[in-house]
């Protein structure tokens, strides 16, 4: 019995020294759960494209991103850097005109031809993996999940992949598709200036590219941006 008592106290002892230093694996996820640093962030977006030619419509275009930043807060300061990895994904829907980019009718750049009813819908679709960078500030600094925050920064994109998509119904009714996936008329890179404003889990954001979609060669200055909401957390 008195072994048992004295096990108690010594279990109970060593949770009270965690308790009053946060060291328990209790505590730490009670830390982690209501003391976020905006570790994940979802962004869903309406792209645009700015500099494109005057003939060249674009429709309702959806974008959504993803990242997960390290937070490193400044001491004593609302202020903090964050860096991380993403995954930013864009869908652009052309009205009038369907993009070549499959090199047959020219080879060196790419053009909008008129899409003479070709196709019902036609989406010019890129992907990048992204290096985010942002300055952070927060009103609530130990906790992102609420309070006031505002960030600037940048991200650099990796070109991974590059398709249009055209639809369109056959004679008999059916459904057709036409994809041509070639990277070799856009940048390899991308450079976009970004920011964002919001309360708790919420906010509004904005991203524009500094460099052109389309390589030189091309001589057509697209340079798409997005404006969308953000929930963030963890």
């Amino acid at each position: 019995m008195k072994k048992i008592i004295f096990t108690l106290g010594l279990i109970a002892a060593a949770m009270g020294v965690f308790a009053q230093d946060g060291g328990s694996p209790m505590n730490k996820a009670v830390n982690r759960a209501t003391h976020s640093r905006d570790f994940l962030m979802i962004q869903l977006a309406y792209d645009g494209w700015s500099g494109a030619p005057d003939n060249v419509k674009t429709g309702f275009n959806r974008g959504f991103n993803v990242a997960l930043m390290y937070d490193v807060p400044l001491k004593n300061s609302p202020i903090s850097l964050a860096a991380g990895l993403g995954v930013s994904t864009s869908g652009v829907f052309l009205k009038d005109n369907i993009m070549d980019i499959s090199g047959k009718s020219n080879r060196n750049t790419a053009s909008f031809p008129a899409n003479n009813n070709a196709y019902k819908k036609f989406k010019v679709a890129t992907t990048y993996v992204e290096l985010p960078i942002e300055i952070r500030y927060r009103s609530v600094p130990d906790n992102a999940n609420k309070g006031f925050k505002a960030a600037i920064g940048m991200k650099i994109g990796a070109l991974v992949d590059a398709h249009t998509k055209g639809k369109n119904t056959g004679a008999n009714g059916s459904k057709n598709i036409d994809k041509v996936a070639n990277k070799g008329f856009f940048n390899p890179w991308r450079f976009a200036a970004t920011a964002r404003v919001g309360y708790g889990n919420f906010a509004v954001f904005g991203a524009y590219s500094l460099n052109t979609l389309l390589k030189d060669n091309n001589n057509i200055d697209i340079r798409p941006y997005q404006i969308g909401i953000c929930i963030s957390g963890l």
